[in-house]
């Protein structure tokens, strides 16, 4: 009688609604009850399944130890599927424990069991309870580690993110600045050659010369921020040795001692342009650390490994053994020769370093104060069949 009132309640009240609110779906209280119940199905299985083994233990002593056994092994089954919070599963085995230690308790003063029956119950609870703790300790260790990977992941995503922002502010920033830079540096071109006045001519020789490092600054700046970008190389069958030569050629009218090494024939797989940059800047790199009277040898040879090195060696001042480490850093000069003029930009190597590794390859420094350096450019070679 109190389902039908409740029905013809129901009924009343969806009457009662406006037209549009009378298409919602009602879901029934016996199917919300139902969807209440399902997740905990396992546990209400296997509570009826330990009242049946209870029953078995009570009424059936001539199984001995096997209902016992069941009700403890299936605890411990469900609990490494469901893992019950701490509270719960100290109550439940408390609750097998005094349900069954109980029954084989009545039936030792009946003289059914054995004593030595009764002593299993403590023990089988002890084995239960330290197999929770171990479970409970390797469960908080996994989410600790789980919580550091999250935090390190988040802090790469963050690090990517800013290095990504570095780079394009860079891009921009060349892209803004070099457009202004080279007509400043037509205008101070002009000047100079329609200067009548010496020290006018000689300003705009200074306006001009520093529009001009300007410039190389911002170019090299533009490459750097480029070097991480999927189009950066646009690769191709490359004659290291042909590189090596035009290189002597562009900075052989310097007043240096220049020699060729060993010129190996050899191809790499690389951009052309990408590389004759980096050889520029090993070549820049020791006309700086040099003078006049001092030797610059350049080569090529392939080395074991499918390498191809492109080495650059000067006899000029050489790099102390406690800058080796940072010279390939950004804006880094090494201590002889941080002056403005002659220690650059100290974007040289990093674009060296850029490059190289852009192709798969490296870059190694061998160089000793006062007796000059050695810098190998170490770049994959293409294949035989491939060359040809």
């Amino acid at each position: 009688m109190r389902t039908q009132d409740h029905g013809r309640e129901v009924r009343r009240t969806v009457a009662a609604l406006p037209g549009a609110a009378r298409g919602i779906h009602l879901v029934p209280p016996l199917r919300i009850n139902m969807q209440r119940i399902r997740p905990l199905a396992p546990d209400l299985a296997w509570v009826l399944f330990v009242v049946l083994n209870l029953v078995a233990m009570r009424l059936l002593p001539a199984w001995q130890t096997v209902p016992f056994l069941a009700i403890w092994v299936s605890l411990t089954v469900i609990y490494g599927f469901r893992l019950w919070r701490i509270q719960p599963t100290i109550l439940t085995m408390v609750a097998v424990t005094l349900a069954t230690g109980g029954i084989i308790f009545v039936q030792v003063l009946k003289g059914q069991q054995d004593a030595d029956y009764l002593a299993e119950v403590p023990l089988i609870a002890l084995m239960f309870l330290v197999m929770v703790w171990h479970g409970r300790r390797r469960l908080a260790a996994t989410q600790e580690r789980l919580t550091a990977m999250e935090q390190v992941q988040r802090i790469s995503q963050e690090n990517l993110r800013l290095l990504e922002q570095q780079r394009q502010f860079l891009q921009d920033a060349s892209h803004e600045l070099g457009t202004p830079i080279t007509v400043a540096l037509g205008h101070a071109e002009l000047i100079e050659r329609a200067a009548t006045d010496q020290a006018v001519a000689a300003d705009a020789r200074v306006v001009t010369g520093e529009l001009a490092r300007l410039r190389r600054l911002t170019n090299r700046l533009l490459l750097l921020a480029s070097a991480g970008t999927p189009d950066f190389l646009h690769v191709t069958p490359v004659s290291a040795d042909s590189l090596v030569l035009d290189a002597l050629e562009r900075w052989g009218n310097i007043p240096r001692r220049w020699r060729l090494g060993e010129v190996a024939e050899a191809t790499v797989l690389g951009d052309s342009d990408r590389l004759v940059a980096a050889l520029d800047a090993l070549m820049e790199n020791a006309v700086a650390h040099t003078e006049p009277g001092d030797t610059i040898e350049v080569g090529v040879r392939p080395e074991s490994g499918g390498n191809v090195v492109l080495a650059v060696r000067d006899s000029g001042s050489g790099i102390p053994p406690t800058e080796l480490d940072r010279i390939f850093r950004r804006f880094a000069r090494a201590q002889p020769n941080r002056n403005r003029e002659a220690g650059g930009f100290g974007l040289g190597l990093p674009i060296v370093q850029a490059i190289a590794e852009a192709h798969h390859g490296s870059v190694r420094v061998h160089s000793t104060a006062g007796q000059g350096s050695t810098f190998e450019m170490v770049i994959p070679a293409v294949p035989d069949a491939l060359a040809s």
